[in-house]
């Protein structure tokens, strides 16, 4: 049985009615017993920073002395195609993609030469043979790409514009004999042409006097006569070419020389074979 509601004062009227106790019900009373919790004085409290935002983790900055510089450093190494190690193992790379005209000249056989064509070609350059025996490049140029064209074979004397760019570098191999003719296409900024010369022959100096960087794997005792005076190799080194294996080549400029070991990867062997210096 319910109880009427008392009445309100007359001093009370228009004010708000007193809150009921939480223990006894009420006509409206739902049967739930609300909690009521008092705001702390820090949840009440509102941080505001104009401008800014939220504020975010308080951490100490990262300084160092100038004598603790030196001891931040990040290894970099060459940009390029790798080519093999050098005796101390050392990764060897040649850079191959430049902003500036590049000519390499390689004394050796084929197979390293289509070594370097597939390296290059995996570094993402775009790659063009120009060559008098194509049957030797005919099955490099469709096992490089897939189902992409990126070695493209030529014959001697019939090589067009290529478009070289930052975004699509070229490297052009010119596989035409111990005497190759003057090439239609030279190298450019971001094209690279690399002339292959099975041995050094009497024409072979001109081209070895006007490349930036020369390649040698195993000549005659004969040839390193031709090459020291052309490019003023060492005598102790010359004297390594007549012996060196069919995978090392010495690698020079006029000022530096360096042995370089390639060996092939399982994909290499099994599309060119081992390594070899004759073909």
């Amino acid at each position: 049985m319910s109880h009427p509601a008392p009445p309100v004062p007359q001093g009370q009227q228009g004010r708000h009615p007193a809150r009921t106790p939480a223990h006894v019900a009420s006509p409206t009373d739902t049967g739930l017993i609300p909690i009521i919790r008092a705001e702390t004085p820090q949840q009440q409290r509102r941080i505001f920073s104009p401008g800014f935002g939220l504020r975010g983790p308080r951490r100490n900055r990262h300084v160092v002395t100038a004598d603790e510089l030196a001891a931040i450093s990040m290894p970099i190494g060459d940009d390029g195609v790798l080519i093999g190690t050098d005796p101390e193992s050392h990764p060897a790379v040649l850079g191959l993609a430049r902003p500036t005209p590049f000519d390499v000249v390689l004394v050796g056989g084929l197979w390293l030469a289509q070594v370097l064509a597939l390296r290059a070609a995996a570094t993402g350059a775009r790659v063009g043979v120009e060559t008098g025996r194509p049957q030797a490049w005919q099955q490099l140029a469709q096992a490089a790409g897939g189902d992409q064209q990126c070695v493209t074979v030529y014959p001697v004397g019939r090589v067009p514009a290529q478009g070289p760019s930052v975004s699509s570098p070229v490297v052009l191999f010119r596989d035409c004999g111990i005497r190759p003719p003057r090439g239609r296409v030279t190298s450019v900024p971001w094209q690279s042409v690399v002339t292959v010369l099975p041995f050094v022959s009497e024409h072979a100096p001109r081209w070895l006097s006007q490349a930036h960087l020369v390649g040698i794997q195993r000549i005659s005792p004969y040839e390193t006569e031709a090459v020291r005076d052309t490019l003023g190799i060492p005598e102790d080194q010359l004297q390594h070419l007549p012996t060196l294996h069919d995978g090392v080549a010495l690698w020079c400029t006029r000022k530096h020389q360096k042995f370089v070991m390639t060996e092939p990867t399982d994909a290499e062997t099994g599309l060119l074979g081992v390594a070899r210096r004759m073909d």
